[in-house]
């Protein structure tokens, strides 16, 4: 069972930045592919971005050019920088660990419980 714990939400002006990070519990870290998704009020929740245990990376179109998404499997965590924050970003961001099932796509088994970012204008 892998816990996941999310942090570095907050409040910010737009064009501001934000770094979350997602502490794992689990030592097995590197093996799992990593996510972060959000979901805003009244709307589905959306992948942002993942990476891979090899390092591979993918992006929504949305975020493409201002998020970006690191791990460091020697502390356990997964990192995700956002920049030029725009009100659109504002939603729970959730950390996920999972396994690719397929091109950008993921089957992700354990999951945060969110940090809120709000973003506003």
């Amino acid at each position: 069972q892998v816990q996941l714990v999310e942090s570095g939400g907050g409040l910010v002006q737009a064009g501001g930045s934000l770094r979350l990070s997602c502490a794992a519990s689990e030592r097995t870290f590197s093996r799992y592919a990593m996510g972060w998704f959000r979901q805003a009020p009244g709307k589905e929740r959306e992948l942002v971005a993942a990476i891979t245990s090899g390092g591979s990376t993918n992006y929504a179109d949305s975020v493409k050019g201002r998020f970006t998404i690191s791990r460091d499997n020697a502390k356990n965590t997964l990192y995700l920088q956002m920049n030029s924050l725009k009100p659109a970003d504002t939603a729970v961001y959730y950390c996920a660990a999972g396994w690719v099932v397929g091109a950008n796509s993921y089957d992700m088994d354990y999951w945060g419980k969110g940090t809120l970012v709000t973003v506003s204008s």
